[in-house]
């Protein structure tokens, strides 16, 4: 879609609304703006430029992808990403001291700070083949959509705006985080706001998703591994050993009764044992056994329980457990939090969320509000203006070896980032 044909679609487009749960209204002050900023001439320049791009942001892509980058493992990626930032000639660009990748574009007046960001790493281990397959126009990888893509858009978006010369009066923040994916548990994105060198106003993330997506809601969770241990022996000579096994199903049996009864009733919130492991063979009393155990809710408080049940039960089942008749030392928990995302919303009334919405619904898409767990889930639990955007195109097989992602006018998404991002930071006069 041209710039020129946008400008039309504004002037024939009715406030929009979003229906059931997330119905809100759309503050026609708000589209008037994007329609005013849509016109300028830097901005038609800057949407120019993001087209005439398209070839080296697909290149490119193909060839960020092919570098493995597991959570604690983004630094080879990383330090591709900053290179390719520097050449877009923004004011500084660094690494900081957990490995996020951070280029400042200063605004006009400097007076807030405007973020927008993608993160580095996969859910895939280093071994992983990352080699891109095509199939017609359909590229195939593990990463190249979540969230690979994401960063290709934080980067032609900064890449178009220095091309059209296009000056904000906010400073804003091009970054490429790390963690935010599994046991990262946010790590890029908490040390942001943690330890902040510049101290962040408003946050756009790039993450899955068509365009229409408008995460202004936090999915928080968290997560444990919750580790049982006994003195092991031989299954038949050690009989009547405590067995750490048998102790964590008697939990797992303990947890998903009381929790299957919370769950039931109030605001949505679940619970999964994920993953189970521990002992060295069928015939041997295991010395330890173990579970990843992982937990969510829309609701703070709800999330707090729900990790109350979780503690109070397997607590109580290792005592009975042990008070059973098991010979021997009893058996022993250790419980290790392996992930704390925090809940929150971000109201649609904020100007922020207003903003894209209007944007969104300037591309002529219907915009929809969600919840979900994204880096974004940090600066909405500290009540900071945040959402998370739809990377665009096509794409499926997200986490899987059969990832996909398709460039079916997924320009429009990067226009659309430009846009929101513009709004927010303000476009100097």
């Amino acid at each position: 879609m041209k710039p020129v044909t946008l400008i039309l679609l504004l002037t024939v487009f009715s406030p929009l609304w979003l229906h059931g749960q997330n119905s809100t209204q759309i503050d026609k002050t708000y589209q008037k703006e994007i329609a005013r900023l849509s016109k300028n001439k830097v901005m038609q320049s800057a949407f120019n430029a993001i087209e005439a791009l398209e070839p080296q942001t697909n290149n490119d892509l193909i060839m960020l992808t092919e570098i493995p980058a597991p959570p604690f493992m983004e630094s080879k990626r990383a330090q591709k990403f900053k290179a390719m930032l520097e050449e877009t000639g923004a004011t500084r660009v660094w690494i900081d001291e957990v490995g996020n990748v951070l280029a400042l574009k200063k605004g006009r007046s400097g007076q807030k700070t405007v973020a927008l960001d993608a993160h580095i790493d996969t859910v895939f281990p280093i071994e992983t083949d990352v080699k891109v397959k095509k199939k017609g126009d359909t590229l195939y990888a593990p990463g190249i959509g979540d969230d690979t893509r994401g960063l290709m858009v934080v980067l032609t978006v900064l890449r178009a705006m220095q091309q059209a010369g296009l000056q904000t009066e906010a400073d804003l923040l091009f970054i490429g985080t790390v963690g935010e994916e599994g046991l990262g548990d946010l790590r890029g994105v908490r040390h942001l706001f943690e330890k902040p060198e510049i101290p962040i106003d408003a946050w756009i993330s790039i993450d899955g998703g068509p365009m229409g997506r408008i995460n202004n809601k936090a999915l928080g969770s968290k997560r444990y591994k919750a580790i049982f241990s006994g003195p092991g022996g031989h299954s038949w000579g050690a009989f009547g050993l405590g067995n750490p096994a048998h102790a964590m199903a008697k939990a797992i049996d303990y947890f998903t009764g009381q929790a299957s009864g919370f769950t039931a009733k109030g605001p949505k919130t679940s619970y999964n044992v994920g993953r189970i492991g521990g002992g060295t063979s069928v015939n041997s009393i295991p010395f330890e056994a173990w579970m990843e155990v992982d937990m969510r809710s829309d609701d703070p408080e709800s999330l707090k329980q729900i990790d109350a049940i979780f503690r109070k039960s397997v607590k109580s089942a290792l005592n009975d457990y042990n008070r059973s008749g098991v010979e021997g030392p009893p058996v022993t928990l250790e419980l290790e939090m392996i992930g704390d995302r925090p809940s929150g919303e971000i109201p649609p009334e904020t100007p922020l969320v207003q903003r894209a919405m209007a944007v969104t619904g300037f591309f002529n898409v219907t915009p929809r509000l969600t919840r979900g767990s994204t880096n974004a889930n940090i600066p909405i639990s500290k009540g900071i203006p945040a959402v998370t955007l739809g990377r665009g195109g096509k794409g499926g097989g997200t986490h899987s070896l059969n990832e996909w992602w398709l460039n079916e006018n997924s320009a429009e998404a990067i226009k659309l980032t430009l846009l929101l991002t513009v709004a927010e930071a303000g476009l100097s006069k």
